[in-house]
């Protein structure tokens, strides 16, 4: 990433979040993987102030867009296709939810208010699960979409050979890559909330790899113009 994109990507809110989300997770990663080395205290007691403060940056970088998030979801309601409709609508409030969530939990953190943060932070990962769980379903419709324009679905009477389909699918999905990297991004993503809410047993440093991965498309798909969905 040369300077000029950089400060590109610098110079936007979602690029800031995304930075400092990038060094978050490279945070969490690090401190595991050092406290089951040989390494002194000190140095994970640095990384895991590095995540926790990190965090804290992105809960203030986010603060006041629950409203932003809610008001986007009245842009996709009359959406024409009931899926891209259900799906986006329903991501967009529950975003706009698990952001508000986020805003109290930074509050408490911050000790303005007394608030319950166990109960505020499982609030909020429920949100977020709901979120992603929706772009899944959407990245899946979008697809499959993709897949029956390429005459590769169940109507399809083109008889391709094995090359030929290869190579049809592959330039047709770099003609859409953007979705692929939101598949694999929300994929990611999907885990984080699942171990935080104990639904699945994942160790502190693969949910940082997880992080550091949908983190680095994410920043990406804010460089490239091409990467950027249609309903997003």
């Amino acid at each position: 990433m040369n300077m000029d994109l950089l400060i590109k990507v610098n110079s936007q809110t979602a690029g800031r979040d995304k930075i400092a989300r990038f060094f978050q997770y490279g945070s969490r990663a690090g401190w595991y993987l050092l406290q089951n080395g040989e390494t002194t205290r000190h140095s994970v007691d640095v990384l895991k102030s590095l995540e926790y403060t990190f965090s804290s940056f992105r809960k203030l970088l986010r603060f006041g867009r629950s409203l932003d998030s809610l008001y986007s979801a009245l842009s996709t309601i009359k959406d024409p296709d009931i899926v891209i409709r259900f799906t986006v609508t329903f991501s967009k409030i529950a975003n706009g939810l698990f952001l508000l969530a986020d805003h109290l939990i930074w509050i408490g953190r911050a000790g303005l208010f007394r608030i319950n943060l166990e109960k505020w932070t499982k609030v909020a990962n429920k949100y977020w699960l709901f979120t992603i769980v929706m772009n899944l379903v959407r990245d899946l419709y979008e697809i499959i979409q993709i897949i029956e324009q390429t005459s590769l679905g169940r109507n399809s009477k083109i008889n391709l050979s094995t090359e030929n389909l290869m190579c049809k699918t592959s330039t047709y999905f770099k003609c859409h890559k953007g979705i692929i990297l939101d598949s694999i991004k929300n994929g990611c993503d999907f885990f984080i909330p699942m171990t935080a809410l104990g639904y699945t047993k994942l160790s502190p440093g693969t949910i940082g790899l997880l992080g550091l991965i949908s983190s680095a498309v994410g920043l990406y798909c804010l460089t490239d113009p091409l990467t950027k969905l249609t309903h997003a």
